[in-house]
């Protein structure tokens, strides 16, 4: 079995939701992030990929790590697993799609259908500790 793709994500709450991405060509949301590149620790590719995709800058000093999942990864081969960590980070700026980003929404639980598999599973944690809306 292949290993699991690596992902990091930024968690971004506000009012028990939480932001959420979508690309070009895709229906699916996700949360922001993506890959770590060769060399490159989790709070670099966060800060690099949150700057790509939405224009903030994050505070490498305030990054946090809140949870990993496991889950089937959106898009790809059947077997393929992605490992989804998720980090807390201060931040300046905006978000606003920029790069691949089609479209930003703030999701509660309710928009589990509308995520991938690993998005899904961190809205079910989320909201199991009362941090995300169960809309």
């Amino acid at each position: 079995m292949p290993d699991a793709i690596a992902k990091v994500a930024w968690l971004r709450l506000d009012d028990g939701r939480i932001l959420a991405a979508r690309t070009h060509g895709t229906a699916a949301f996700y949360l922001p992030g993506g890959k770590p590149e060769p060399g490159e620790s989790d709070e670099q590719a966060l800060v690099r990929e949150i700057g790509e995709e939405l224009g903030v800058t994050l505070d490498p000093a305030t990054i946090t790590p809140v949870l990993t999942v496991h889950a089937p990864a959106h898009g790809k081969p059947p077997g393929s697993t992605v490992r989804l960590t998720c980090y807390a980070a201060g931040h300046t700026g905006i978000p606003a799609p920029g790069r691949e980003i089609a479209e930003l929404a703030w999701l509660t639980h309710g928009d589990c259908g509308r995520v991938s598999p690993a998005t899904a599973l961190v809205l079910d944690r989320l909201a199991a500790a009362d941090r995300l809306l169960r809309l």
